[in-house]
């Protein structure tokens, strides 16, 4: 029955990291539009920046870990900020290309203040040389870009996981897979990303959900003395395999809708040519 459990925690856990992984694919297509990143890099960009991801989430899977074991109102922390997440991505659906490259454009203009850069390749070098000055390339910049987005994803997925399972190695092993082949996933479905109109939709529903999760847990095991006197609060909590459940029916939902959605667009658009 243990088993049963770890596998639904890692299954939950893998689905909702590989969600929010895909949600990155997104981003990084913004930001290797944004700094015009010629395809024959874009791989090397990608590795760069998915061992930077499993790095800072190793990170924050450590700290995560160490403050559950201590303090165990974490979880309301945890949930709180899922619940702002989901509500932030919500309004900022259908805008995510303008807030990434106002982003990006706020990190390049910070590097370019205080880094010497050159706006233009050097086939695949992060630095050059010009009139023997070494300089920053464009590339080096997109890694900045990337990184910076690495690091904000991690601040969300972590939480979000901890929301499934308490076990360390079920979260970075989640993490882990759920990144791996992403680089080969973007070059499969850089096409189809457009398609999915409504998957920041669908996350914001998931962050929510965990996040409620997590304060519910968070009431059950409760010991802050201005809550219910320090004492147990008696609330239901949401079951792995429920979580499983919703998760993937949120993830189905979301999927089909965009593309039923834009289909329907597509269609229209070549009646409007044949007309």
């Amino acid at each position: 029955m243990g088993l049963d459990l770890r596998g639904c925690e890692y299954y939950a856990g893998f689905v909702t990291e590989k969600a929010l992984s895909v949600d990155n694919l997104f981003i990084f297509v913004i930001i290797m539009s944004s700094f015009a990143v010629p395809r024959i890099y874009q791989q090397k960009v990608l590795l760069i920046g998915i061992v930077l991801a499993l790095v800072m989430r190793g990170v924050f899977i450590a700290v995560g870990a160490a403050a559950i074991s201590a303090f165990s109102w974490v979880f309301y922390l945890f949930g709180l900020f899922l619940v702002y997440t989901a509500v932030k991505l919500l309004r900022e659906s259908g805008h995510e290309v303008e807030q990434e490259e106002k982003r990006d454009s706020r990190i390049v203009a910070l590097a370019k203040r205080v880094l010497p850069t050159t706006d233009e390749y050097d086939g695949d070098k992060l630095l050059t040389r010009i009139d023997g000055r070494r300089v920053i390339t464009p590339l080096l910049l997109a890694l900045l870009a990337i990184g910076f987005a690495d690091l904000l994803f991690a601040l969300d997925s972590i939480p979000a996981i901890y929301g499934l399972t308490e076990q360390p190695y079920i979260v970075f092993t989640a993490n882990a897979f759920a990144l791996m082949g992403l680089r080969q996933l973007y070059f499969l479905i850089g096409g189809l990303l457009d398609r999915l109109v409504y998957l920041s939709y669908g996350l914001s529903a998931i962050l929510a959900f965990i996040g409620v999760k997590l304060v519910l847990h968070a009431l059950h095991e409760n010991t802050l003395p201005f809550v219910n006197g320090g004492r147990h609060v008696k609330v239901p909590e949401i079951s792995t395999p429920v979580s499983l459940s919703v998760i993937i029916g949120i993830l189905l939902i979301a999927t089909v809708a965009s593309l039923i959605k834009t289909r329907g667009a597509a269609r229209s658009a070549e009646s409007r040519v044949a007309d």
